[in-house]
């Protein structure tokens, strides 16, 4: 009899540790599914910041460097703007065109251009025509430097391979980089935009 008062008592027991293990495990999924929702929130708001948020408003941290910026346009000599800024390499500062401000500004074409590319493994030509935008009429200064903006056109387009400017990012990269070559020439930021109205490649 007492026997069977004892595996009367361990089965109880044993119930316990099922219901034990499962409350543990129930407990264990809830602190995971927590876990995860905290790092989808930290990730989704990092992205924000960094990707998706608008201009900064006047009272935040990026004003002062932008009122830096105005500061040295208004004291450049004949109140124009003072050249594009150099990097830490010495090289032109490349602007993304999507940060430029809209204006209705003056649109002059420039001569078609065909160069080869750059490319080892064949022969591949690039025949590109372009309009720029500028903030200011320098119309005449531009004619005067033909010789010069056709020479950095080319010298840049030459450097490169299809690869380099067969994607959309590529084309997009190579219009800030002919807008800085042209700006370093005309000694001012005068190029605000480069629109391609030609683009092939063979």
């Amino acid at each position: 009899m007492a026997a069977k008062g004892n595996e009367q008592a361990a089965l109880p027991a044993g119930e316990d540790d099922k219901k034990q293990k499962k409350s543990s495990r129930g407990k264990r999924i809830i602190i995971l599914l927590i876990v995860l929702l905290t790092l989808a929130a930290v990730g989704g708001g990092g992205y924000w910041w960094l990707y998706m948020r608008g201009p900064a408003a006047p009272g935040t941290a990026d004003a002062p460097a932008k009122t830096e910026q105005a500061a040295g346009e208004a004291n450049a000599p004949d109140g124009k703007k003072e050249a594009p800024q150099q990097n830490a390499q010495g090289g032109v500062r490349i602007e993304r065109q999507s940060d430029l401000p809209r204006s209705g500004g003056i649109v002059v074409p420039l001569p078609s251009i065909t160069v080869n590319l750059a490319d080892p493994a064949g022969r591949r030509y690039l025949k590109i025509g372009m309009e720029v935008e500028l903030n200011e009429d320098v119309t005449a200064q531009l004619q005067q430097q033909a010789p010069r903006v056709r020479d950095a056109i080319i010298m840049l387009l030459a450097g490169k391979s299809y690869g380099d400017v067969a994607t959309p990012d590529g084309k997009v990269l190579l219009k800030g980089e002919v807008a800085a070559r042209l700006n370093q020439i005309l000694g001012a930021q005068r190029v605000i935009r480069v629109y391609f109205t030609d683009f092939v490649v063979q």
